[in-house]
């Protein structure tokens, strides 16, 4: 009985998710001009819409303040991604290749900014009056961690699952 192959779920993953995430930094960039509104957009009570040229990585790390550091920057995400690409193509559970594809479409997400305009387009302000449990993140971002959490969980589920087996045997 030979394996089931994903690879067609998780590239469909992958392109759907950059997808969105590029449509939507074009709406929030032009029909929304949201860059020239200083208050940003409010969606819901604890949602907004708010602009922010985002030239680091998570958490404002790796802050490229020159072309040199942009590029060197675009380098090691592009190898990041050629890695979550590698991994995808070679796993064989469904759930973790979908994972995969989230992390995939939202790592090129952001690289298609960062090569285009210098800066990753951030625009979502979740926040809970004025406490914000994120900085203000991207579809991308949260495509991003969602895949990684889902990784996450899976490993430490199907770990202990495996442990308590050995220990019955």
């Amino acid at each position: 009985m030979s394996a089931v192959n994903h690879r067609p779920l998780g590239l469909t993953v992958a392109i759907v998710t950059l997808a969105l995430d590029q449509l939507v930094k074009y709406s929030v960039t032009y029909p929304l001009a949201l860059q020239s509104r200083l208050e940003g957009i409010d969606i819901l009570p604890f949602f907004r819409l708010r602009w922010l040229e985002n030239r680091g990585v998570s958490m404002g790390f790796f802050h490229a303040d020159t072309d040199v550091m942009r590029w060197a920057l675009v380098g090691m995400t592009i190898l990041i991604a050629g890695f979550v690409g590698v991994w995808m193509w070679r796993e064989k559970a469904r759930q973790d290749v979908t994972a995969l594809g989230l992390v995939l479409g939202g790592a090129i997400g952001n690289i298609v900014d960062r090569m285009r305009l210098g800066y990753v387009v951030d625009y979502a302000d979740l926040h809970f009056g004025e406490w914000r449990p994120f900085l203000i993140f991207n579809l991308a971002d949260a495509a991003i961690t969602i895949g990684v959490l889902i990784l996450l969980a899976r490993a430490l589920l199907l770990r202990d699952k495996g442990a308590k087996t050995e220990t019955l045997k």
